[in-house]
């Protein structure tokens, strides 16, 4: 039997601001953005080449968490310098390329799964970009 992670939700306080955060800056799909009731808006984005989307919504519809208080949200990459190019061109406040050295976080791309940029969305939650190993 297969255990498939489908949907994470994000917690934000505008919807509107985090759609266009997700789907101009970051480049994700939008796949639904609907209302239920008169209170409820659930946006549903994925990450290019994902099988798991995220979800965002203000009401109680999606999540009872503070915005911003998700943090390590992470997306694997095959090449972490163009990835974080590709952030800061579309204006997204990207750290710097960084790996895990003797137990702290070093400046430059560390060995295999050893790579990392850091950045927030407009409300604070936390993701972290990962460099997966080289295929072939």
């Amino acid at each position: 039997m297969d255990w498939k992670l489908e949907l994470v939700p994000v917690p934000v306080s505008d919807v509107e601001r985090a759609k266009r955060f997700y789907s101009e800056q970051m480049g994700f799909a939008v796949d639904h953005d609907i209302c239920v009731g008169d209170e409820v808006r659930i946006v549903q984005l994925t990450p290019p080449g994902s099988g798991c989307s995220i979800v965002l919504g203000a009401g109680d519809g999606v999540t009872p968490v503070v915005p911003g208080s998700v943090q390590g949200l992470q997306l694997v990459v095959s090449d972490i310098a163009a990835a974080r190019a590709q952030l800061i061109e579309r204006g997204v406040s990207a750290g710097p390329v960084q790996h895990i050295e003797d137990g702290a976080m070093a400046d430059g791309p560390g060995g295999a799964w050893n790579s990392f940029v850091y950045f927030s969305d407009p409300d604070g939650n936390g993701w972290a970009l990962q460099e997966r190993p080289r295929l072939g």
